[in-house]
């Protein structure tokens, strides 16, 4: 049985590369870039316009998820670009589906947007 410690330093390392993952994100990809502005502009108005508990917890999973789907695309692009360096229909149905579903969650979003936040700034 692997000791506290060990198990702990396990955890920090994994931390690490999850950080290093969200870096290469931003630094890389200006989709999640613009995506990452558009969740921080909502919650920056989630807060301006004092959004219950409950309405500002569905803006952060709404956003969260539109990050989620995107860093998902990102990840299946790569590994199609590794597999298939070269055009495959195949590999382009899987890269047209992925971003379809970066599309539907960011259109989800938007209608999140829109019922949570019209209605108070009229």
């Amino acid at each position: 049985m692997a000791s506290s410690a060990s198990t702990a330093a396990r955890i920090v390392r994994s931390f690490g590369f999850a950080f290093e993952g969200l870096a290469t994100l931003v630094r890389t990809q200006p989709n999640f870039r613009i995506h990452l502005v558009a969740a921080c502009a909502a919650l920056g108005l989630a807060i301006a316009l004092r959004l219950s508990p409950p309405e500002m917890a569905l803006v952060v999973l709404t956003a969260g998820l539109v990050l989620v789907v995107e860093a998902l695309n990102t990840c299946l692009e790569t590994l199609c670009d590794l597999v298939s360096p070269t055009y495959h229909p195949l590999v382009k149905k899987c890269k047209d589906v992925s971003a379809a579903a970066v599309l539907i969650a960011a259109l989800a979003a938007v209608g999140v947007a829109a019922l949570l936040f019209l209605p108070r700034l009229r």
